[in-house]
């Protein structure tokens, strides 16, 4: 089947096996191994990647689901250049990274809130990483990061708009 579809902010088309798991697809065919194969049934979210700005588990999903969709994975979180987004710096600053088994997917079940809400309380934080399994438990630098990467997002974004 030939999908096209937007995979860390440029249009990809190529034929796939629509029946392959978005996590094969994404680690076979496209080359990024950021999102990690956990427990294969969507319990853990070491699998998780954002389609349509929405938080998914990567497992359960099928690559024909994509067709037609914007696909985000913990690779296309960087810039341009490379440098590391404000929610990747927070969660090195605060040691949100351990082992970083859980660390790809923490980030985009972080994201994915950030999207929806920029100002989230420690409670939705905790709300939105509840799918993604940390080994190391360390929940509460996890949340401190994504809160600092919440205040540097929304200071960025107050700061365009005193320029405009």
């Amino acid at each position: 089947m030939l999908i096209e579809f937007e995979l860390n902010g440029k249009k990809c088309k190529t034929e796939a096996d629509p029946s392959t798991r978005l996590i094969d697809f994404l680690r076979e065919e496209m080359g990024l191994t950021g999102a990690k194969e956990g427990c294969g049934e969507g319990e853990c979210g070491t699998c998780t990647v954002i389609v349509d700005r929405k938080a998914v588990h990567s497992c359960l999903m099928l690559t024909g689901q994509i067709d037609g969709r914007s696909v985000l994975t913990v690779e296309g979180l960087a810039g341009e250049n490379g440098e590391l987004s404000p929610l990747q710096a927070a969660f090195i600053k605060h040691g949100a990274i351990q082992c970083g088994y859980c660390t790809p997917g923490m980030l985009m079940s972080a994201a994915a809130l950030l999207y929806e809400n920029p100002d989230p309380t420690e409670d939705e934080i905790r709300t939105a990483i509840a799918g993604n399994l940390c080994r190391c438990g360390d929940y509460s630098a996890i949340a401190k990061a994504v809160k600092e990467a919440a205040e540097v997002l929304r200071r960025a974004k107050e700061e365009a708009i005193n320029h405009e």
